[in-house]
């Protein structure tokens, strides 16, 4: 093989954008003089984050389409055409030996030149009930690799493999870290922790249960790290109390917090549970009920189902939570069997197993 060149497409969420940049990660490993060039939608996330992990990213004029009549829907047409001839011109010039995508608007038009032009492709599809892009590019796509069992209901049968979700390698040795996390966070090690994740914007309804729910939830001897998102940490800063309650808006160290906390409650993005499935601590999701598809929901159940987690939705939290919460707390067999099931489901070597398919495609 000469020199290869790789480019990979992924954005408009941490879930899309976190993917491609280890699937990219791994690939230099294994071949480290590789050229990478990453395409993202202009005014993403991926713009800033992509550059902050080394690598050059180009911008296309997409957006998705509303679910209402707006004018941001009446320029898509125009958006679409500007992005293929984009993604054309930027293949023409790159020359890749495989493009990739990981989902978000911009992998559409890009890996659709790229089956245009007979370069091979490869599709990482991390949720449970894929979206609409990577339905549709499945078609034409060489290679799809999933998280989740059953997918073959929207995607050919014979191109997908399991490979499970590309997560931080720095999660897989948590257990050694205990005694590190617990002095980072200044706990106490007498207490058990509870730790609350909402996202990195941070979640609204999940912040005002624990508003609610905080002094009950301290009442049963428990300390707490309430991970609130940017959006809410004004809001919510003055429940800090050195002791017992951490507020933050953002985690930079998630293998200490995972190593520090005894139960977790989270919402279920794919990438989300599937860290969660390797850390192995008992879980309540509480899905977003505002995604398309519905889609946290369905990742959350696939855990559910194999009795490797607990579910609360939105609109039963008020009646439900004190119940199941205080159940889990004090029910050592529960966590116990939870957090055994839940680690059945991990997939460690899902980024290694991601290239391998992605060096078949190079041979053939």
């Amino acid at each position: 093989m000469g020199k290869l060149k790789f480019i990979l497409s992924g954005g408009g969420t941490g879930g899309h954008i976190y993917p491609a940049i280890a699937i990219a990660n791994e690939l230099k490993l294994r071949f480290p003089d590789a050229d990478f060039l990453f395409v993202g939608a202009k005014d993403k996330m991926e713009m800033q984050k992509v550059p902050q992990a080394g690598y050059t990213i180009k911008g296309l004029w997409i957006a998705g389409l509303q679910r209402k009549i707006t004018m941001q829907n009446m320029m898509f047409p125009f958006k679409l055409i500007s992005s293929l001839w984009t993604s054309r011109k930027i293949i023409k010039e790159f020359k890749p030996d495989v493009v990739i995508g990981t989902g978000g608007f911009a992998s559409g038009p890009l890996l659709q030149m790229a089956n245009n032009l007979n370069i091979p492709t490869l599709i990482q599809e991390q949720n449970s009930y894929p979206g609409i892009t990577n339905k549709l590019l499945s078609k034409k796509a060489n290679s799809i690799c999933v998280a989740y069992e059953n997918l073959d209901r929207f995607f050919p049968k014979e191109k997908i493999v399991i490979t499970g979700n590309p997560v931080r390698q720095d999660l897989l040795e948590i257990d050694s870290k205990r005694k590190e996390a617990l002095k980072h966070y200044n706990l106490d090690p007498n207490k058990k922790t509870l730790l609350v994740l909402g996202g990195s914007l941070g979640a609204r309804r999940l912040n005002r249960l624990i508003e609610k729910e905080i002094y009950n939830i301290i009442s049963k001897d428990i300390q707490i790290i309430w991970q609130c998102g940017k959006l809410y940490y004004h809001d919510y800063n003055h429940f800090t109390d050195r002791k017992i309650v951490q507020v933050v808006s953002f985690i930079d160290r998630m293998d200490l917090v995972y190593a520090a906390a005894d139960f977790i409650i989270s919402r279920a993005g794919a990438s989300s549970v599937s860290e969660l499935c390797l850390v192995g601590k008992p879980v309540i999701f509480i899905p977003s009920p505002n995604v398309s598809e519905d889609h946290q929901t369905k990742n959350a159940k696939a855990i559910v189902d194999k009795k490797g987690a607990l579910l609360i939705k939105e609109n039963e939290l008020d009646a439900t939570f004190e119940p199941i919460f205080s159940n889990l707390v004090f029910n050592e067999d529960l966590q116990k069997e939870l957090s055994e099931n839940i680690k059945k489901l991990g997939k460690p070597n899902a980024t290694k197993d991601i290239v391998e398919q992605i060096v078949k495609l190079i041979k053939k």
